[in-house]
């Protein structure tokens, strides 16, 4: 049996029964050193399967402190955009052009810069849209990483390591937090094919499986085919139910005999997903269901699909959804910055139509908005045109979702190569969204493997000076 801390601290096992089964034989054989190993593995259980006052894994659970916000969607620009070209203007690069740098010869932006709004925030010409909404964002220049390749750069934005060993940001918040809605995944994961590395950037790792991102190729669009395999052709919804729940008592008594599989629990809950799926997922998806109205306001792409279906499916109580821009990497841009132009004209009028619509519909204050790369790009140039990957100073921001509207947070030098003022690291930033959840990120922890594991490690300081009224 394990006991369970519902303020979220560690999960911590307890002496077990002393009954004349395998684990009684460990216990009395060898001094009861077999039941070592075994208390590592009983540790590293589902937190619902032992709880009694529970009925699902993913039900809503009370936070550490009153939330700023209910629900995270994270717009992940995946492949580096360059903060150089987007929210960190730099005219010492006009000056350097052509100058040597490191890794190349300073290279200006080919796009203009120009403030926006009461706010004054400097924001490239590739975003008109966003520049509109910049009273609404917090940009942080002061971004930076471990390393500037993509694949451990992917995994350390995602879950706070280089190497894919640890639960995803958003298996940790469902984890935390659970979802509102039990008949939706409480992380759900779009993107129209798969970003480099794929289901390992939305992996529960070694958080029980119920936790890790459902991902959803939104290619297309077709809600009969996005989701078409739950819906069960043979069998009406009432027969269904029957004979799902003979089959979950069934598994509950297996489960009864075999209280260390976490992964069993991880089955049982998936099954009651599914079922509820079959209506409400259907429902979700489908943006024809949007008035002409909205779905102009949104335009038109795979992005576009995917910011609208974002707001559908937080809207019906979605944890945490994670929208990649594109399939494989589109923003590398070493051959030809100007490729910038072409995924910044794709992103940033359905970006600016989410903040709108959300605050059209009193979503806003209740859901952060994430927007960002693995890293940025570097100030010098790769080729004639390109720009390189880099890792020591890049430009993300932050809207909605307690998080303070109109101002800049840190800075890079002048010319844009490290961060150098209120630096954020990426555990920084974990910390900082796991505080505006209402999540203490030192107490949300997971026994496993002997030790205790959290989404910051032994790192990550929340950066107080970008919270709402703070």
């Amino acid at each position: 049996m394990q006991q369970i801390d519902h303020n979220m601290q560690t999960i911590h096992p307890s002496n077990a029964d002393m009954d004349l089964t395998r684990r009684g034989m460990l216990t009395r054989v060898g001094a009861g050193f077999g039941m070592l190993g075994l208390a590592g593995v009983l540790a590293e259980k589902s937190i619902a399967s032992e709880s009694p006052e529970q009925s699902s894994p993913m039900a809503p659970r009370p936070p550490h402190s009153m939330p700023r916000a209910k629900h995270v969607i994270f717009l992940f620009m995946n492949g580096g955009p360059s903060h150089v070209d987007t929210f960190d203007y730099k005219p010492e690069l006009v000056k350097q052009a052509g100058k040597p740098g490191p890794g190349g010869n300073f290279m200006p932006s080919p796009f203009s810069f120009d403030r926006y709004g009461e706010s004054g925030i400097e924001i490239s010409s590739l975003f008109p849209h966003v520049s509109r909404c910049a009273d609404d964002l917090c940009v942080i220049r002061s971004m930076y990483t471990s390393t500037p390749n993509h694949e451990p750069g992917l995994f350390m934005m995602n879950s706070g390591n280089q190497q894919p060993i640890r639960p995803s940001l958003g298996s940790w918040l469902t984890y935390g937090l659970g979802t509102e809605n039990q008949n939706l995944p409480g992380f759900v994961v779009l993107c129209p094919g798969k970003p480099v590395v794929g289901p390992a950037l939305w992996s529960n790792s070694f958080l029980p499986g119920i936790f890790q991102g459902t991902h959803v190729d939104h290619a297309g669009l077709d809600p009969a085919k996005v989701i078409g395999h739950l819906k069960n052709t043979q069998l009406s919804s009432t027969s269904q139910r029957r004979m799902l729940d003979v089959m979950q008592r069934m598994n509950q008594l297996h489960r009864q005999q075999r209280p260390e599989d976490a992964q069993l629990e991880a089955r049982i809950q998936s099954l009651e997903t599914a079922y509820g799926m079959q209506t409400e997922a259907q429902e979700a998806f489908d943006i024809s269901r949007e008035t002409e109205v909205t779905r102009s306001l949104y335009g038109s792409g795979e992005f576009a699909d995917g910011c609208l279906i974002s707001r559908r499916l937080i809207e019906r109580g979605v944890r945490m959804v994670q929208l990649f821009y594109g399939s494989g990497q589109p923003w590398d841009a070493h051959g030809d910055i100007q490729d910038h132009q072409r995924d910044a004209n794709l992103s940033d009028q359905p970006i600016a139509a989410l903040i709108r619509d959300l605050k059209e519909r009193g979503l806003f204050d209740e859901t952060l908005i994430i927007w960002g790369g693995e890293f940025g790009r570097t100030p010098t140039a790769q080729g004639a045109t390109g720009r390189n990957h880099h890792a020591t100073g890049f430009s993300m921001w932050l809207a909605g979702g307690g998080v303070r509207g109109g101002m800049t947070y840190g800075a890079t030098d002048e010319l844009g190569i490290k961060a150098v003022e209120d630096r954020m690291s990426v555990h920084d930033l974990h910390a900082t969204i796991l505080h505006l959840m209402g999540i203490d990120h030192t107490r949300l922890t997971y026994r496993y493997s002997g030790r205790d594991f959290r989404l910051t490690d032994v790192h990550g300081k929340v950066a107080e000076r970008i919270l709402a009224n703070a």
